[in-house]
């Protein structure tokens, strides 16, 4: 069985993103094949995008999670970025607003990307990038669930969820412990002080 603990864990980069975007990137990192890479990399823009619906309204919001999607990676993921490859002095650029098609999803808790996560993973060939990118998969679908339902949720039904979803074609490794609730559950609560934060700001007189 495996276990993650805080005393293990590296420091997050940008904590507002949570432990299993930076795993994502992390994970991007160690394929070898660059249209994997690209693939993957606009499945975790998408997922970014999705967690801070409340910053569309800001120009170039999808300029900035690529910038983002930079910094988690220590500028050391190589892409085919969109726009330049950014640099820290060039952080202070606004994002631009982007789309989101959520029609004829299976499951919505779960939402098009993950499904389109799944489907990339069904492709890799058997072997330690499968296994992880299928761990960080599940851990990111248990947090989606959670966040729709706000019920406590086993790993079985994440991992049922996942096989269903991929076409039977997709298991988890046996033993596998998916992270806590309670790790989720913080994120969440430092999601939820950052939007009142901005909000008050927004509030404040000019």
């Amino acid at each position: 069985m495996e276990y993650d603990y805080n005393t293990s864990r590296n420091k997050l980069i940008l904590p507002e993103y949570g432990r299993n975007i930076q795993k994502m990137v992390e994970h991007i990192m160690t394929i070898a094949d660059r249209e994997d890479r690209n693939r993957l990399a606009q499945a975790v823009i998408i997922i970014m995008g999705n967690m801070n619906p409340h910053l569309r309204d800001i120009n170039d919001f999808k300029h900035k999670l690529w910038d983002h999607l930079a910094i988690m990676s220590n500028f050391q993921l190589d892409i085919d970025y969109p726009y330049d490859i950014p640099q820290p002095e060039e952080f202070a650029e606004k994002p631009r607003r982007v789309s989101y098609n959520n029609s004829d999803i299976r499951y919505r808790h779960y939402g098009r990307i993950v499904e389109s996560l799944i489907q990339e993973a069904v492709k890799l060939p058997e072997g330690e990038d499968k296994d992880t990118l299928t761990k960080l998969i599940a851990n990111h679908m248990k947090k989606s669930y959670l966040a729709w339902n706000r019920d406590s949720v086993t790993d079985e039904i994440i991992f049922n969820d996942l096989f269903e979803l991929s076409g039977k074609r997709l298991t988890v490794k046996e033993g596998l412990k998916l992270s806590d609730q309670k790790d989720f559950q913080k994120g969440k609560q430092l999601q939820q002080r950052k939007r009142m934060q901005m909000q008050q700001q927004r509030k404040k007189p000019q």
